[in-house]
Order: structure tokens, then C-alpha cells, then sequence
């Protein structure tokens, strides 16, 4: 096939449709993976048809894209059947910047490996169950600059990767509820309704959702009640980004004084605690900063490590008590945590002061009648070991080195032993062995000499060091015992 095709291109009549013909026959690829739609750009694995004025989807887009580009064109709708081959390698697609206002069930079926979803600044006014059917690796999914007012239930069922979702500069007036069941995304961490038309908020849902990502609220008519002065409280302690990066969009943004009667009767101290508490027992977490309400029904919030509660929504183990203060009935090991106490505290609000107190299940022999924790033993018991330990290795550092440290000898070019002539003495000999004038140990003994000074490997005389007739050295015992001027003449003691 491939001489055929070299002999067809050497012909000047040849015509070049059949010589490409052959050539992707030669290739291994079908006729029809290497065509490219008319204005459009076809690279290795990229395919723009971006300002191509497009009013309806080509049907022979390639296959072989993992990022299509149908952006800036005046695309009406996405039919169920607007490509006839699956796109197994598609990750990115982009159809924003077009007139989409109807987007059929299924559509997006013959992408299962869609990371990227754009379909932003179109006409979208509604979102129903069935649009998103078959992205389950989807991870971004940009909506913004549509018309969306409303967004149907299980909209974003099976979108279980979804990780940022771009919904602001829409119509919506309430967030979508079912991004938090558990059929929706499990770790959206991005969240943007910025924009919209949004006056009251699920305080307990943004909370759940700020504990693992950011909520973007800026630009919404929000209306200042007590339960978002206390969130917009709590964001600011926290240094919540999204909240610090756009506070001046805010209606209820820092140092305006709101319209509503949120303050406390009397001034508390903000000090947090720590708690502890043995397993079984009951505990209550005063609110830090929060005395008894000066209104009914307070809006107190506790985020606690597994979950977040109100006063209207207590739990069999957990309960907000009208004056603010969480009961845990009956502690368990896994509620050893940090709680966090959000509550409107108004002018008072400090927020250098920590609405947190810590809270410890177990592991302790008593507890303070306030449940404030006292101090344990482990701290002690830590450093006696230390210091123990330290004294130990130092011992055995001592006596390794006394012990342990080898002479390095060298033989004489003569083969004669005696490189290190009278430097070292081996003092292992029974006290018995001594005279009788010298003092006895039933430990060893250690000497030290006056070190050789001439070289071992010269070739010229040597003189002794040491006078083995009238060798003297000053001795340290073990014991402590000292003996000056002895005079070495057992043979045991010589080198």
C-alpha cells in the first residue's frame, strides 16, 4: 500500500483527495477521524471552532479531541443527538458565549470522561433532573451569566466529582438544596452564587459548607437578621478569604450598625476554655462572649467536629439550649474536639477573642467542677524520662569511651612490633599481682602516659619513653584512689 501511494505521488495527475485517501489507510486511521469541519482549527488532540458562527453543532466533529471549543457562536440548543460518535477522550468542552436555552435529556451522555463543563453566558433559565446525566467525573461546571431562576431537585445527582460550581449572575432566590444530599457532589469545595437575587440563607448549610470550602455571597440583596450578622461574625474571625475579599459587597459588611436587636443583656468574657470530661458523662459548653438573650429565640449556632446545630434542629446526643450553651448528653471519645460557638454578638463582638473552646473525652483521673481542665501528669512523667534517659546514654557514652577506644598501632617496616611503643598500657591485672607497698582495687586501673613524640616510622634510633627499670606514672583508680610516683616493674603492666 505504501508504494503504492509513493508511486501515485510521483504522478503529477494524481488527484491529492485520493493520495490523502491513502495515506490514512496507510496510517491505521478510519476516512473519517482525520476530517475537520469548515472554519474550524484541528491540532493533535485540540479542536476550536470558536467565532465560526455556528448556528447548529457540525456533525463530523473529530473524535479524537480531549478538548473541543465551540465557544462564541450562536448555538440555541444541545440536542441528545448532536454527534454521532462518542467522545471517549473529551475532558474539557466549551460552549460558552452562545444562545443555549434548552439543553436536552442525555445530552451529555456521549462525554463519560468530561472534566470541564462550560456553559456560560447563554440563556439557560432552568436546570432540570436529567441534563447533567453521565458526567460522574465531571469536577467544574461553569454556569454563570445565564438566566437561571430555578434549579429543579436532583439537578446535580451523580456529579459526585464535582468540585467547583459557577452559578453567579443568575436569577436564583434561594441556593439549590440538593448539592448537600447525598446524591449530589461529595466534595464540592467551590461554591459562587455571587450576583444573584438570593435575601434569606440556610445559616446551618453555609457553615457545613465553609467548613471545606470557599462560598462566594457578595452582590446579593441579603437581608441582615440575626443568624447572618452572627455567620458574617464568625467568617471574620476565621479570616474566610471569600468573605475578606469582597466585604465591601456585603450588605451587612463590618462596622454598620444593623437594624435589628441583636445584642446581649450584659457583657461576658470572651475566654475560652478547654474541657474534659470522662466518657458517659454530661457536659455543657457555655458560648463564649454569650450571657443569657436579650431576644427570643436567638440565633446560636455550634459547629462542632462532626456537625453543625441549632436551637430548631437538636439531636438525640447534641442539643443548643435556649440560652445558647451546647449539652452533650452522655460524651463519647469522638466528641474531643473544637467547638465553635457562632452567635450575633453585635458591638460587643471582639475579634481578637476566640469563640472556640476545646473539649477532651478521657484520658484524665478528675475533672474541675466548672469542667475546666487540670493539669495532668504527663507532662511531669515526660520529663523525668527525658532527663532519665539522657543520664543513661551519657554513662554509656563515658565508659565506651574509656573502654572501648582502640589503640591504632603500626608495625615497623621491619616487620618488629612497637609502633606505638610505650603509649598505651593494658591495666586489667589482678590487684594481687601488685607489691605489697602499692594500694590494691578490685576494679580496673587507668594511666596516663606522657605521650611519644618521635615518629614510629623513622629509621634512626629510638629512645625509650618509658625506663622499665624506674617507670613512673601517676595512676587514677576507679575508686577514686590516686598513687604518684609507683614504679611499674610487674610485667603484667608493661607494653
Amino acid at each position: 500500500m505504501r508504494v503504492i501511494a509513493s508511486h501515485l505521488l510521483s504522478q503529477s495527475s494524481v488527484n491529492p483527495a485520493a493520495v490523502a485517501l491513502l495515506l490514512t489507510l496507510c496510517l491505521g486511521f478510519p476516512p473519517w477521524t482525520l476530517t475537520c469541519p469548515p472554519g474550524c482549527i484541528c491540532t493533535s488532540d485540540i479542536v476550536s471552532c470558536s467565532g465560526c458562527n455556528l448556528s447548529r453543532l457540525p456533525l463530523d466533529l473529530p473524535d479524537y479531541a480531549t478538548r473541543l471549543d465551540l465557544s462564541h457562536n450562536s448555538l440555541a440548543a444541545i440536542p441528545t443527538d448532536w454527534t454521532t460518535r462518542p467522545f471517549e477522550r473529551l475532558a474539557a468542552l466549551l460552549l460558552g458565549r452562545n444562545r443555549v436555552g434548552q439543553i436536552e435529556a442525555n445530552a451529555f451522555a456521549v462525554t463519560p470522561h468530561l472534566l470541564h463543563l462550560d456553559l456560560s453566558s447563554n440563556n439557560l433559565s432552568e436546570l432540570n433532573s436529567s441534563i447533567f446525566t453521565g458526567l460522574t467525573q465531571l469536577r467544574e461546571l461553569l454556569l454563570f451569566g445565564n438566566q437561571i431562576a430555578q434549579i429543579n431537585p436532583n439537578s446535580f445527582s451523580g456529579l459526585h466529582s464535582l468540585v467547583k460550581l459557577y452559578l453567579s449572575g443568575n436569577r436564583l432566590t434561594s441556593l439549590p438544596v440538593n448539592l448537600w444530599d447525598g446524591g449530589g457532589p461529595r466534595n464540592l469545595t467551590f461554591l459562587d452564587v455571587s450576583a444573584n437575587r438570593l435575601a434569606s440563607l440556610d445559616v446551618r448549610t453555609l457553615l457545613s459548607l465553609s467548613q471545606h470550602g470557599g462560598i462566594y455571597l457578595q452582590g446579593n440583596p441579603l437581608r441582615c437578621d440575626c443568624a447572618l450578622l452572627a455567620l458574617l461574625e464568625y467568617w471574620t474571625w476565621k479570616q474566610y478569604r471569600p468573605l475578606l475579599d469582597f466585604k465591601d459587597d456585603y450588605p451587612c459588611r463590618e462596622n454598620v450598625s444593623p437594624k435589628v436587636n441583636c445584642s446581649l443583656d450584659e457583657e461576658v468574657s470572651n475566654e475560652a476554655g478547654s474541657y474534659r470530661v470522662d466518657p458517659g458523662q454530661w457536659l455543657w459548653l457555655t458560648c463564649p462572649g454569650f450571657a443569657s438573650p436579650a431576644v427570643k429565640d436567638p440565633a446560636v449556632f455550634w459547629v462542632t467536629p462532626k456537625t453543625i446545630l441549632s436551637a430548631a434542629e437538636p439531636s438525640a446526643h447534641l442539643a443548643v439550649l435556649p440560652n445558647g450553651t451546647l449539652e452533650i448528653r452522655g460524651a463519647l471519645l469522638e466528641d474531643s474536639g473544637a467547638y465553635a460557638c457562632v452567635a450575633a454578638r453585635g458591638r460587643r463582638y471582639d475579634p481578637d477573642a476566640s469563640p472556640e473552646v476545646n473539649v477532651v473525652v478521657g484520658n484524665m483521673s478528675s475533672v474541675a467542677p466548672s469542667g475546666l481542665a487540670h493539669p495532668g501528669g504527663g507532662e511531669h512523667f515526660n520529663t523525668a524520662f527525658t532527663t532519665l534517659a539522657s543520664c543513661v546514654v551519657s554513662i554509656i557514652l563515658v565508659l565506651l569511651y574509656l573502654y572501648l577506644t582502640p589503640c591504632r598501632c603500626r608495625e615497623n617496616r621491619g616487620g618488629a612490633p612497637g609502633g606505638c611503643g610505650g603509649r598505651a598500657i593494658v591495666l586489667c591485672s589482678d590487684p594481687r599481682e601488685l607489691e605489697s607497698g602499692q594500694r590494691r582495687s578490685n576494679g580496673k586501673r587507668v594511666a596516663f602516659l606522657e605521650p611519644q613524640m618521635e615518629d614510629c616510622d623513622s629509621t634512626g634510633a629510638k629512645s625509650p619513653v618509658i625506663n622499665t627499670s624506674q617507670a613512673t606514672t601517676e595512676g587514677i583508680l576507679k575508686n577514686g584512689s590516686r598513687t604518684v610516683g609507683q614504679t611499674l616493674t610487674d610485667s603484667a603492666l608493661m607494653v
